[in-house]
């Protein structure tokens, strides 16, 4: 099924470099410059960030320098953009996913992303946390469609024409009539306000990340729209299922979100599908540098002390991969410096490894 699969070319029209037919999420609280750059060295083509509220762009904060695609290159490389683009540190192609209530300011923390060196501009009209939806943001969108379509204008009118936008949905609020109509006058706008593609997520707002996610809306949304580029995600847990959603669904790309979570190899397994081969789980010698690169590019990106504990919930994740899951895991929970992550890796992944690592 991989082997014979062709990338759609108008992803790569649209994003150059797009060539793949998968891709990273943005996630709340993991996908961060540090997971990014590890998801590029493992032949990830296309990455998006977390939602980035508007209003902290507006006002400076994050954003303007942890989340800077290019600054952050600089910094982890400690060297020129050229001199990091060879070491492939080069954080692009990337979408920068805003996230907000006014059109208003919706558009001016796109246009913030647009200076920043984004992309693509990614709106977020998706996310299911109940914080976030009070605050009349994400999901919350999806019930009031006036809104989503004001915003949608606000933000492709102050984007220049040249950079792409694109959107996140889910596949309505919830599961009633009204809704679902919702819904279809949402994604219909996307196209005619000159949008390039949705990502779809296959659950509702209200299901949140609760149960399994049905893929049969995406197949018939595909099916009634053949002309449209349309994206899929939810319940990508392994290589086979990016293919599967591909093959079953008809989309053109696959998102991969909580799937790749401590688990960047799956991006490489899928390159080898599309050329046939085998795809092969991680080494031991292949987790140890991964975890080591991933702590390094952390602490230059949060500092030391922020990145040591941020590193925990990436522990959790990557331990599935060792041969002794639970004693491994239990340690990355307890660490809380540099000094006590190199010591598990020392402990469980390569004796060998220095007891300190330089940042």
């Amino acid at each position: 099924m991989a082997r014979s699969f062709e990338t759609d070319p108008r992803l790569n029209a649209v994003v150059p470099g797009f060539d793949a037919p998968f891709f990273q999420a943005g996630l709340a609280g993991y996908s961060d410059g540090a997971m990014r750059l590890i998801a590029r060295a493992h032949d990830c083509p296309y990455c998006i960030t977390e939602a980035l509220l508007d209003l902290t762009l507006i006002n400076g904060g994050k954003g303007r320098r942890k989340e800077d695609p290019d600054l952050i290159a600089s910094e982890c490389g400690l060297g020129e953009l050229e001199e990091n683009r060879v070491q492939g540190l080069e954080d692009h192609p990337i979408a920068g996913q805003v996230m907000g209530t006014r059109p208003e300011t919706m558009a001016e923390g796109a246009s913030i992303l647009v200076g920043m060196g984004y992309d693509v501009i990614d709106v977020n009209l998706a996310c299911p946390v109940k914080k976030i939806r009070k605050q009349r943001r994400g999901g919350h969108f999806l019930a009031h469609p006036d809104e989503a379509v004001a915003v949608l204008r606000a933000v492709r009118e102050a984007v220049p024409d040249h950079v792409p936008c694109t959107v996140k949905l889910r596949r309505s609020f919830d599961d009633t009539p009204e809704q679902a109509r919702h819904f279809e006058r949402i994604f219909d706008s996307v196209y005619e306000l000159g949008y390039s593609w949705a990502t779809v997520h296959c659950r509702t707002v209200r299901q949140k990340y609760i149960g399994p996610g049905r893929w049969s809306f995406l197949q018939d949304l595909v099916r009634r729209y053949p002309d449209r580029v349309i994206l899929g995600s939810g319940d990508i847990w392994a290589v086979e299922d990016i293919f599967l959603m591909l093959e079953l669904c008809g989309v053109q790309a696959v998102s991969v979100a909580r799937g790749c979570i401590g688990n960047p190899w799956i991006f490489r397994q899928a390159r080898a599908l599309l050329d046939g081969l085998e795809p092969a789980p991680p080494t031991l010698a292949e987790q140890t540098q991964v975890l080591l690169h991933h702590h390094r590019l952390s602490t230059v990106i949060h500092g030391e002390r922020a990145a040591s504990r941020m590193m925990r919930k990436f522990g959790i994740k990557f331990s599935v991969h060792h041969p002794r899951p639970e004693a491994v895991k239990d340690e990355f929970i307890r660490c809380s410096s540099t000094m006590d992550w190199v010591q598990v890796l020392r402990r469980h992944y390569d004796s060998t490894i220095e007891p300190i690592l330089e940042p």
